[in-house]
């Protein structure tokens, strides 16, 4: 079997607002059919149809909502569009919100399989954390000693955060500062995707890709992921 390939995009409103985005046109040209996770903003209809517009304006074909937040989710259903779409779509939100209804519906490890055979999987913001192998939530929000750790989907072996530039990616530090010496995470600005190939080769697209680091017990920025030969 052969790995998805994945795209992670920073996306926000500002992103919608600018157009049409080249990426996403790229990708949807090449998978029409959009399984929505929407578990991240509780299935909000508004939000779906917002995202399902812009996603529509950018190539896509049928955009069906993968059912998964409060009494309307069905597991069952759920999985059968997943199976049968081009392309798994998991949309933003909240990142710890989203992760929960995952677990409590028993869908992790599902879409893990369904990565892991080949389904292509594509992020936006809260969404492209998600994919990701672990994030940092606060347990005291005016209390940064209460930050901790927990695991996400992991369809990517890394960890990001997106949009975040404005604040210095300051989660995103917060988020080294607690794991292990050596450890790695990626800073994905507005306008900016990181692609996964299946070979774990990542890319930059669409601007560079910021990269930090934990080195000595200090988090430093590094070098940047940079465009490959200056493509977008």
């Amino acid at each position: 079997m052969s790995r998805g390939t994945i795209h992670l995009l920073a996306g926000g409103r500002a992103s919608i607002r600018a157009g049409r985005d080249p990426l996403l046109t790229q990708v949807l040209a090449e998978h029409p059919s959009l399984a929505y996770v929407g578990a991240a903003s509780e299935d909000n209809r508004t939000f779906f149809t917002m995202i399902s517009t812009y996603l529509k304006s950018c190539g896509a074909g049928r955009i069906t909502l993968v059912p998964l937040a409060g009494r309307k989710g069905d597991p069952a259903k759920a999985r059968a569009i997943l199976e049968s779409a081009d392309l798994v779509f998991v949309s933003g939100g909240d990142v710890e919100a989203g992760m929960a209804v995952l677990e409590a519906r028993g869908m992790c490890d599902f879409l893990r399989d369904l990565c892991a055979a080949g389904k292509p999987i594509l992020g936006l913001s809260a969404g492209s954390v998600m994919i990701g192998s672990q994030w940092v939530r606060w347990e005291d929000p005016d209390d940064d000693a209460s930050a901790c750790l927990f695991p996400c989907l992991g369809l990517a072996p890394l960890a990001c955060d997106t949009h975040a530039e404005g604040d210095g990616w300051e989660e995103l530090r917060v988020f080294l500062s607690l794991g292990p010496d050596g450890s790695i995470a990626y800073g994905i600005p507005s306008g900016g995707a990181l692609r996964v190939r299946p070979d774990g080769r990542l890319e930059a697209l669409g601007a560079p890709i910021c990269r930090f680091a934990r080195r000595k017990g200090v988090v430093r920025r590094e070098d940047d992921l940079e465009l490959q030969d200056g493509r977008s």
